[in-house]
């Protein structure tokens, strides 16, 4: 019965939504993706059939029903943000294979081993020293953050394929994901959108600058680093809370590994190119953090840190770069065609004559729930940012209030789904964090985080002067 339930249910609702007549406004193409898009990301949660089969499925029935061309539809394939995600898996399949990644996993034990929650902080506190210099989230959970984890995973025996991933992998997987999302959305060189955010708003007479950016949000971001960790551990704890043995037995297999290798030395090297590429890229000729990466991979290749065969073989990069890809493509045209404009309207006028507090409650919590229709952080900036922040304001919402919370917003709601960023299928693909159990923790994160950054930081923001 459940089995047929996973396959009726997706079809069901594309299928309603498909033969609605679309609301006044709304083209019949945007409205006919837009059933395709629900009826897809339905089908992610049920799991009828492999992610990469549905999502082959939704581009032949988006090209076959005229929606979109079939140029449009392979489109998502061809986006920077794919192929960051998927060079990310890439160096990190490097980074294990070499078996730096289990040194640098060892190290940590025997540093923080003793106690999971410690653990967990440890790697947040490396998220947030990375930040500031590295404009891509996905660049540092993925390139840097996933492997390290992965790899701790590994050396707790906790693996998702043999009914060990609750040890300690599950809880990791889901905190130094969780913990991006924040990092994320302190600084305005954290996340390629931020500073695009920024240009909006200065568009409309609002100065948000570095130093005004990391000042706001600093309460409510080590608010939320502290909080969230100790969210997770009750909501989803691991089965190892305490092991007081693992720095000893982290320092007798650092002895037992010997000297760095020289496959290890070109793996150090290749990460610091793509650490300062990634900080200072922009600045270099306007590099981007996906070519970055691919130079990454072309350099592992190059020096045979990594095999061509061991690209191939790679296929759970390849299953998330598809369905990725896909979600990418119609997330963008559900935009292009107009749906995201007319959603965006439409709220402005149910909330018409509220007071300016409850309008903008009701409005920020449909902008941040909307991440539920976008694959990418920055694709969402652009797009609802600046449409949003002019309802908000022309409700009477303080300008500087209303630019703020929905700047910090679009970042926090990466928590929402294993499809909001392109670090979210890296984490989610690695098999320690199931559909469901996603969306239910990104649910109860999500009220975390509106409370504290809409209520504390709205507190933290008046004594600063800024509202």
């Amino acid at each position: 019965m459940r089995q047929l339930i996973s396959f009726v249910l997706p079809i069901s609702l594309g299928v309603i939504i498909w033969f609605l007549p679309p609301p006044v406004g709304v083209e019949p193409s945007a409205w006919q993706l837009f059933a395709i898009f629900l009826a897809t990301v339905v089908g992610f949660v049920t799991k009828p059939m492999t992610q990469g089969t549905i999502a082959i499925i939704a581009i032949v029935v988006i090209v076959l029903s005229n929606t979109l061309t079939i140029e449009e539809g392979l489109s998502g394939f061809s986006h920077t943000t794919s192929w960051l995600t998927c060079s990310s898996f890439l160096i990190a399949r490097a980074i294990i294979k070499t078996g730096l990644a289990m040194r640098i996993a060892y190290y940590f034990m025997s540093m923080w081993g003793g106690n999971t929650l410690l653990l967990s902080y440890g790697l947040l506190a490396t998220d947030l020293m990375l930040s500031p210099a590295m404009p891509s989230g996905s660049a540092r959970a993925g390139g840097v953050i996933f492997p390290l984890v992965k790899s701790l995973a590994t050396v707790y025996k906790s693996e998702s394929y043999d009914g060990t991933s609750q040890r300690i992998g599950s809880f990791l997987m889901a905190t130094a994901y969780q913990g991006t999302q924040i990092t994320t959305a302190m600084f305005l060189t954290a996340m390629v959108g931020n500073p695009l955010m920024a240009q909006l708003a200065r568009d409309m007479g609002l100065k948000i600058d570095w130093a005004t950016w990391a000042l706001a949000a600093l309460v409510p971001g080590v608010t939320s680093l502290l909080m969230m960790p100790l969210i997770v551990y009750l909501f989803f704890p691991p089965e190892i809370k305490h092991t007081p043995e693992a720095p000893y037995i982290a320092r007798k297999q650092l002895a037992y590994m010997g000297n760095v290798s020289q496959q290890e030395w070109l793996m150090v090297i290749t990460i610091l190119i793509l650490l300062f590429l990634w900080c200072f890229g922009n600045q270099l000729g306007g590099i981007k953090s996906a070519t970055t990466a691919l130079m990454g991979v072309a350099l592992l290749l190059s020096t045979r840190v990594l095999t061509w065969s061991d690209v191939v073989e790679e296929r759970k990069t390849w299953d998330i770069f598809i369905w990725f890809s896909t979600l990418l493509m119609m997330a963008t045209f559900l935009d292009r065609l107009g749906f995201i404009p007319w959603l965006t309207q439409a709220l402005g006028d149910l909330i018409q004559g509220l007071s300016w507090q409850w309008a903008f409650v009701l409005l920020g919590i449909a902008y941040f729930y909307g991440n539920y229709f976008f694959a990418s952080k920055a694709a969402r900036a652009g797009a609802m940012y600046p449409a949003f922040l002019s309802v908000a304001i022309s409700l009477g919402t303080p300008p500087m209030y209303a630019a703020l919370s929905l700047a910090f917003l679009v970042n926090l709601s990466g928590c929402l789904t294993h499809y909001a960023t392109a670090e979210a299928p890296i984490y989610y693909g690695a098999g320690y964090i199931d559909a469901s159990t996603w969306f239910k923790l990104g649910g109860i994160l999500s009220l975390v985080y509106l409370f504290v950054w809409l209520i504390i930081g709205g507190f933290w923001w008046r004594l600063l002067g800024l509202i």
